[in-house]
């Protein structure tokens, strides 16, 4: 437990003892403070790198992979000479170069449900640099057993979110995702591509939300979801909480046994025209939607997107969903009643924009 800085930190960290919301004092809250990072690639690398730069006194990294070539592209804590070594191993390597202050514990294994409250339970922080919903809902459980703040980050082609869970008592992951979505709209990096820079945009958020966490300083993203798209650079910030719509209705038994409802273009139109105003959801890719597009459209979100843009849906409308056929529309209709959506809000638009063309409009083109 450091009491003071020694003259070599003073010199190391002085940009930050300049600073007026960390200062000597903040610098010591860092330097014996400790940070678990679960995941040594795309996220944990940034996160990893700047956390040790700013002297964050002990850093674990968890990791069972080894380096792989094709991790270059975006897992920069890693390099040529690293190929075939394990993870954890090689970004430890790496951080103690950076900064000789920090201890660093290696841990070259998969977290479990078997070992991760024995791991998690001796670090202040958790940061979640995984790819998938298993590992995130693994984190979030025994961080809220444990009582254990944790920052989550997650990247899809050219989308990224961040958010800090469990920070004082506040809402944690499922309150923002009830339940994982099913197999075909999990698609991970290998399967769906990341543009390579993201990764770092977002695994250096999240190593700032764990700073101002430990510092208690500014505005934590507890209880909302920052959203990125790397091609606009837009940003946006989403509320949720501890007890949202979307969370109250998954106790309610729906009457319909898929957990939502189908409905044909000819009864869509039809209660479109005696006033209905629903949310309608196109789940198909950009390419397809310059062929075709049913007017009214209020969002496309790819289907295989949607787990991790669920948050820009509205749960306080009717969503109508359609697709090319109606199949992969269906698949997101199901994932979003089992995730919470109210009873009987869900549609799923039959037949997609071939039904369409056949029984609303013959122009609409089928493809």
């Amino acid at each position: 437990m450091s009491d003071h800085l020694e003259e070599s930190q003073r010199e190391r960290y002085s940009r930050h003892l300049v600073l007026p919301d960390v200062g000597e004092e903040g610098q010591l809250r860092l330097l014996n403070a400790s940070v678990l990072v679960v995941g040594a690639g795309g996220l944990g690398s940034p996160a990893l790198l700047y956390l040790a730069a700013a002297g964050m006194g002990k850093i674990g990294i968890i990791d069972h992979d080894v380096v792989s070539i094709s991790n270059l592209q975006r897992q920069i804590i890693h390099s040529m000479g690293s190929l075939g070594d394990n993870k954890a191993s090689s970004a430890a390597m790496r951080i103690v170069d950076l900064n000789e202050d920090i201890a660093v514990e290696v841990i070259e294994k998969k977290l479990t449900s078997e070992n991760a409250i024995n791991i998690i339970q001796d670090y202040d922080i958790i940061v979640d640099g995984t790819d998938n919903f298993d590992s995130r809902y693994l984190i979030g459980d025994a961080c809220e057993a444990l009582g254990k703040p944790w920052v989550f980050g997650s990247i899809h082609r050219f989308d990224g979110q961040v958010s800090a869970f469990n920070v004082d008592g506040g809402p944690n992951y499922r309150d923002l995702f009830p339940e994982p979505p099913p197999p075909e709209l999990a698609p991970n990096c290998e399967e769906a591509g990341v543009l390579g820079v993201l990764p770092g945009i977002v695994g250096t958020i999240q190593a700032t939300e764990v700073i101002k966490i430990i510092l208690g300083i500014g505005e934590i993203l507890s209880g909302k979801l920052l959203t990125i798209d790397a091609l606009t650079m837009e940003m946006r910030s989403l509320a949720f909480s501890s007890d949202p719509r979307r969370v109250r209705a998954t106790s309610v038994t729906a009457p319909d046994p898929v957990g939502f409802h189908e409905i044909s273009p000819v009864e869509y139109v039809k209660r479109i025209e005696g006033g209905w105003m629903p949310f309608l959801l196109d789940v198909r890719s950009a390419d397809e939607e310059q062929i075709a597009s049913i007017d009214g459209t209020a969002l496309r979100i790819r289907h295989l997107s949607v787990p991790n843009r669920m948050s820009e849906i509205p749960t306080e409308e009717d969503v109508v969903i359609y697709c090319r056929t109606g199949g992969r529309s269906a698949a997101v209709a199901r994932f979003l009643s089992e995730s919470g959506w109210p009873d009987g809000s869900v549609y799923n638009l039959s037949g997609g924009i071939h039904e369409w063309s056949d029984t609303i409009d013959s122009e609409i083109a089928k493809y």
